[in-house]
C-alpha cells in the first residue's frame, strides 16, 4: 500500500512538472533595446547599412530629421515596413519627437519579425546633425 502510494505521489509529481517545464522552454523573449542617443550615433557611423527609421509625421519630418533617416510614420507600421524594409535582421534604429511613438513602433516591428530592432527616443534629445532636405 505505501509503494502503490509513493509511485501515484511521484507520477503526480511528473505530470504537472512536465507542462511546467515545457511551457517555459517555448517562450520567446522578442523585444527591442532601448539605446542613448549617443549609442544610436556611434551605431549609425559604425553600421553604414543601418535604417534609421523616423516615425513621425510628414509634417515633422520636412522640419528637420537625422541625416539619411527613412519616414515611415508610426501609424503606417503595419502597412508599409515590409515593403520598405525588406531585411528582418538589418539593424534598425527607430526615433520620433519625444521617444513615445517610437516605443510603440519599435514593438510593432519586434511583433512582425524584426530581431535587431533599437529605440532611441525622441529627436528633441539628439545633439548631432539634422537636415532638412
Amino acid at each position: 500500500m505505501m509503494k502503490r502510494r509513493i509511485i501515484l505521489i511521484l507520477l503526480s509529481a511528473l505530470f504537472i512538472a512536465i507542462p511546467v517545464g515545457c511551457s517555459k522552454a517555448n517562450r520567446q523573449t522578442n523585444t527591442y533595446e532601448q539605446i542613448t542617443p549617443e549609442k544610436a550615433s556611434a551605431l549609425m557611423n559604425k553600421e553604414p547599412d543601418c535604417v534609421v527609421l523616423d516615425v513621425r509625421t510628414e509634417e515633422e519630418f520636412a522640419s528637420g530629421h537625422i541625416e539619411n533617416a527613412v519616414l515611415i510614420p508610426d501609424y503606417e507600421i503595419e502597412s508599409k515596413a515590409k515593403t520598405v524594409l525588406t531585411d528582418k535582421n538589418q539593424l534598425i534604429l527607430v526615433y520620433c519627437r519625444s521617444g513615445r511613438r517610437s516605443k510603440i513602433a519599435a514593438e510593432k516591428l519586434v511583433n512582425m519579425g524584426y530581431t535587431n530592432v533599437k529605440e532611441f527616443g525622441g529627436i528633441i534629445d539628439w545633439k548631432y546633425k539634422i537636415v532638412t532636405e
